[in-house]
């Protein structure tokens, strides 16, 4: 059973930047493929960015292509994702997840963290 819990979250204004962290409490955190995962009041939960577990490819969604990095440190249990030029359309709830699967669908997906808030004034 992998814990993930995620930090950084807050309230920052368009064209900010916010860098979400994701502490593991295994030291299995390494075999797993790490994604993040958004939702906003009224929809679905989307997939953000993935990162295999040997952190050697990156996957982002379209719209957070240029503006968002995804990277970790398997040494210490966590993962990041740096938000830049922030949206308003980026306010939501961010998940870690952890699971297999090269892009890291929602299907793949074995655990969440419990989230954290980002919102993005305009």
């Amino acid at each position: 059973q992998v814990q993930l819990v995620e930090s950084g979250g807050g309230l920052v204004q368009a064209g900010g930047s916010l860098r979400l962290s994701c502490a593991a409490s295994e030291r299995t955190f390494s075999t797993y493929d790490i994604g993040w995962f958004r939702q906003a009041p009224g929809k679905e939960r989307e997939f953000v960015a993935a990162i295999k577990r040997n952190g050697g490819s990156t996957y982002y969604a379209d719209s957070e292509k240029g503006r968002f990095t995804i990277a970790r440190d398997n040494a210490k249990n966590a993962v990041y994702l740096q938000m830049n030029s922030l949206k308003p359309e980026d306010t939501a709830v961010y998940y870690c997840a952890a699971g297999f699967g090269a892009r890291l669908n929602l299907v793949d997906v074995r655990y969440w963290g419990p989230g954290t808030q980002v919102t993005v004034s305009s």
